[in-house]
């Protein structure tokens, strides 16, 4: 039997019941020596809809190097056309988008822009930036000075 059929069988029987850790381990070791194609034939399988881990091994070896390379891309892209990409919300880059904005604002780079942009996003967005300005203003505690009483 081959690495890609005990996969495979180990993925059917996983459907029907639950991933036994030890044999989850065993399989996702397992993929490191299958072809490309044998890896996006168990990535698109039926037997795999319920399995998180297993899936998301899958897509780090499927996708490698393109989830690198578009998390540089937007590293390195300027603020202007990053808060542009972050406007569109269906360019699937939202939440990457999101996650730099917040490391830059953090870094202290382009935060009037950024703050403006977060203001007229989501709910989430608009608490994080008013969560940000408090620890600006009144330190880590956000304003609470609490004490504790002997």
């Amino acid at each position: 039997m081959t690495d890609y059929e005990y996969i495979y069988q180990q993925t059917k029987k996983a459907h029907y019941s639950k991933w036994n850790d030890e044999e989850l381990r065993k399989c996702v070791d397992m993929l490191n020596g299958l072809t490309h194609e044998q890896l996006f034939s168990l990535y698109t399988s039926k037997w795999l809809n319920g399995n998180k881990v297993m899936r998301d091994e899958l897509f780090k070896r499927l996708f490698a190097d393109k989830v690198g390379k578009r998390e540089e891309r937007i590293r390195n892209l300027p603020i202007d056309d990053l808060i542009e990409e972050f406007k569109d919300k269906n360019s699937g880059n939202v939440a990457l988008i999101r996650k730099e904005l917040r490391e830059r604002y953090k870094a202290g780079k382009d935060k009037p822009k950024i703050a403006g942009i977060f203001n007229i996003s989501t709910k989430s967005d608009q608490q994080w930036v008013k969560s940000q300005v408090r620890k600006e203003r009144y330190g880590e505690t956000g304003g609470h000075n609490y004490q504790m009483k002997p």
